[in-house]
């Protein structure tokens, strides 16, 4: 096994580290003497640089073993070879959290193929390729993550079989810090990227859903050019397909009541069709908000009779168009600052918006993104205006909203905000299992489209390092804290409460540096805050903050 780089001096890995475990739902403890777990022949060590906290770590936390991502891994890789994996924490096991890092491997196997040591690596946290019940393996869930000074990864895990790394090789230039924060403005691109689908799934389960003298013709007709297996029921008769799932549910009919219980029969990926034929739903519906975001459920429909219609607008990608009026709700947040800028900025990729509103319930917050967002926003002529929604209400007809905060009432009342056309991102992960009455009736009449996105991949994190190389963004403008292990409480209880203005970085070698803010640095560690610029994050900074 070699553990250091062709000519640089060896480093001992030491026996135990300084780690943040979960243990069970809502328990975090520091382990002051983790064990550094030995490197098979297939594995890597990694000395983790930084590593960022995400709002989906306090999701990990209240969920734990029921998390979609900290469950089994049941396809991609054997029992057996899940089994040399000393870092494979799944179900009950205590795991180390941690999916944003960016690190240096200092040891590999001797079967290891594609990394060396010395690699300076960027994670790509979702391992597609390894799949759980309902999602897949993970980085920082069901494998243990890097908020911990070491972590071994497997070469089988970040190497798809079709060749896709998962590791991202990075220069030597940009800050850990800077690096770490690639993680979360990728899971912003991929919110703008995912492809979506526009028809019936080809092969895929078809439920339909109609009273005996109804007319059905259009839907037969559409799965058999998908051909799709077809199953029938009537909206008294669900009680006979329970517990089922299929990729599609087209439903001839206006009963809130019923088109709830369908929302329980979509699978992983599905969409229902709603048939109005002239009626109208009567009343709000009640919605798996979570699955959306998750699950990417989604609904379409038409006033008329021809189910064809109800796929036709959904879009390909939940991207925003040239000439959007775009209103980012809870922008003053550090998601919601990553959004807000990339609205600002999307001239430099042939969109020009119309208008931005940013909207939070805290005026310094809002002073504090103005502060970021309007000098760039001046150079590239577009308008942003900030909002208090809890003085001010927003008024309909946005084409596009893309909502922070983790409220299904407040995604429902985004669609209803949204005018013909519009599009919600429902971006803030909403758990699975949580309900929302939304105006179906809205949505169909006016084509809005409902969507969610979690977690973004190798090309997604690929768009923001191009990003970073042309000068459109500086990832740095999210990092409003430093912490090392001891300071995790305080940093994950700011992230829980949302009283940090913008993303934490956790330094895992600094294990007793407190949770600092970057503008209280001067009063804790005055020599890291003279190398900051304008308050911002420097590779000088962290130099100092890290004693090189």
């Amino acid at each position: 096994m070699n553990q250091t780089p062709t000519g640089t001096p060896a480093q001992p890995i030491p026996a135990t580290q300084h780690a943040v475990q979960i243990v069970g739902v809502d328990e975090i403890v520091v382990n002051t003497a983790k064990p550094v777990d030995p490197v098979g022949p297939t594995q890597l060590l990694l000395q983790v640089e930084a590593c960022g906290i995400c709002f989906s770590d306090t999701k990990l936390l209240h969920a734990f073993e029921t998390h979609p991502r900290k469950v089994d891994v049941v396809s991609g890789l054997t029992p057996a070879q899940l089994a040399e994996i000393p870092s494979y924490h799944p179900g009950s096991a205590p795991t180390v959290p941690g999916h944003e890092p960016v690190g240096r491997i200092v040891a590999i196997g001797d079967a290891v193929e594609h990394f060396s040591v010395g690699d300076r690596v960027l994670v790509q946290a979702d391992w597609k390729h390894l799949k759980t019940a309902r999602s897949n393996g993970a980085f920082g869930y069901n494998f243990e993550g890097a908020l911990q000074e070491y972590v071994v990864i497997d070469e089988r895990c970040v190497v798809s079989p079709d060749g896709e790394e998962f590791l991202l090789h990075v220069a030597e230039e940009p800050s850990a810090a800077a690096v770490g924060l690639i993680e979360p403005w990728a899971t912003v691109e991929a919110a703008y990227a995912a492809a979506e689908r526009q028809g019936l799934q080809p092969g895929g389960r078809l439920l339909l859903v109609a009273d005996a003298d109804t007319e059905t013709s259009g839907a037969h007709a559409l799965s058999e050019a998908a051909g799709c297996e077809v199953t029938l029921a009537t909206a008294d008769g669900l009680d006979l397909i329970a517990g089922q799932t299929f990729d599609d549910i087209i439903y001839y009919g206006s009963d809130a009541a019923t088109l709830g219980e369908l929302g329980q029969l979509l699978g992983l990926r599905a969409i229902l069709n709603v048939v109005l034929d002239g009626a109208r739903i009567d009343g709000p519906v009640q919605v798996d908000v979570g699955r959306v975001h998750y699950d990417y459920i989604r609904y379409c429909g038409t006033t008329g009779s021809d189910p064809a219609e109800g796929y036709t607008w959904l879009p390909a990608t939940g991207e925003i168009r040239a000439g959007d009026a775009v209103a980012v709700v809870g922008a003053a947040g550090p998601m919601g600052l990553m959004h807000t800028m990339r609205a600002v900025t999307l001239g430099s990729e042939g969109i020009d918006v119309a208008s931005v509103v940013a909207t939070d319930l805290n005026d310094d917050r809002l002073a504090h993104l103005a502060s970021e967002i309007d000098p760039v926003a001046a150079e590239r002529g577009v308008k942003v205006s900030y909002v208090n929604t809890g003085e001010e209400q927003l008024q309909p007809g946005f084409d596009y909203l893309a909502c922070m905060v983790p409220v299904p009432a407040l995604v429902a009342q985004a669609v209803e905000l949204a005018g013909p056309g519009g599009v919600v991102n429902a971006f803030a992960g909403i758990p699975a299992g949580t309900f929302g009455e939304v105006n179906l009736q809205h949505l169909i009449e006016n084509r809005v489209f409902l969507f969610g996105t979690s977690g973004s991949d190798v090309k997604d994190m690929a768009t923001v390092l191009r990003k970073i190389e042309a000068g459109i963004v500086d990832t740095t403008i999210s990092l409003d804290a430093v912490c090392g292990i001891a300071g995790f409480d305080d940093a994950i209880n700011a992230v829980m409460n949302r009283t940090s203005g913008g993303k934490i970085m956790v330094f895992p070698q600094l294990h007793d540096l407190p949770f600092t803010r970057l503008v209280d640095l001067a009063g804790i560690r005055p020599d890291v805050a003279d190398k900051l610029a304008d308050g911002r994050w420097t590779v000088e900074a962290e130099k100092a903050l890290l004693g090189r």
